[in-house]
């Protein structure tokens, strides 16, 4: 499985190209973020990579959690974001219908 490490400098769509390269040769790839930045630049680039990949007619799901790293000799904990195909792609319904504020 491929690990991608994002920062809160990394482009959306460079990493979105990234994650959909490694889905095109492995099942899985993993996305480590640490700081709310880095998270923020990982999600956009989750979505934008969910658009490339919905071309394709698959989707994709992805499973949230934490990750200790080690940077310079001290440990940090970042989030990791282990992403896969999941089938085919099929509207959601949320698309069709008025969202509202929760």
């Amino acid at each position: 499985m491929e690990t991608l490490k994002v920062s809160s400098k990394s482009n959306p769509n460079s990493v979105a190209g990234a994650i959909a390269g490694a889905l095109g040769k492995e099942s899985t790839v993993e996305i480590q973020a640490i700081g709310a930045g880095a998270v923020n630049q990982a999600v956009k680039a989750i979505a934008v990579a969910r658009r490339f990949i919905n071309e394709n007619g698959k989707d994709i799901g992805m499973i949230p959690g934490f990750v200790e790293i080690e940077i310079g000799g001290e440990k940090r904990t970042g989030v990791s974001m282990k992403i896969f195909v999941t089938g085919p792609f099929q509207k959601e319904k949320s698309d069709q219908q008025t969202s509202s504020n929760v």
